[in-house]
């Protein structure tokens, strides 16, 4: 299974990044949760700050625009395969950035695309 980073993980289980997590967990893909809080979805915790993480598949994005400037060096630095955008998440100019490097760039919903066949 493909291992993927959800990008702005929340203990929230109210929050779309916490639902990806879980659903990832439940199809089997190798899942790193990467957040600005402490806490636990289901048996990952949430690691703050840029973790290093080697054999990255997939990065899926839950970190709106603004947020995303802090994290454009170590998202790169993982070497994805592809980077998922999430709806609010859309960033022109990082998508065109990274395309520019040869990672794949999908505007899309990781949980639709799970549930879909299309991960």
């Amino acid at each position: 299974m493909k291992k993927t980073v959800v990008l702005g993980a929340s203990p929230n289980p109210a929050r779309y990044s916490f639902k990806a997590v879980k659903s990832l967990l439940r199809y089997g893909h190798d899942t790193v949760a990467v957040g600005f809080r402490p806490g636990v979805i289901y048996d990952k915790f949430i690691q703050r700050g840029t973790p290093k993480i080697d054999g990255v598949h997939t990065i899926t994005l839950y970190v709106g625009e603004k947020r995303q400037n802090e994290f454009r060096d170590y998202i790169v630095s993982l070497k994805p395969k592809r980077v998922i955008f999430n709806p609010g998440t859309v960033n022109p100019h990082f998508m065109k950035e990274l395309e520019e490097k040869g990672i794949e760039v999908v505007e899309g919903c990781t949980l639709v695309m799970l549930d879909s066949g299309e991960f």
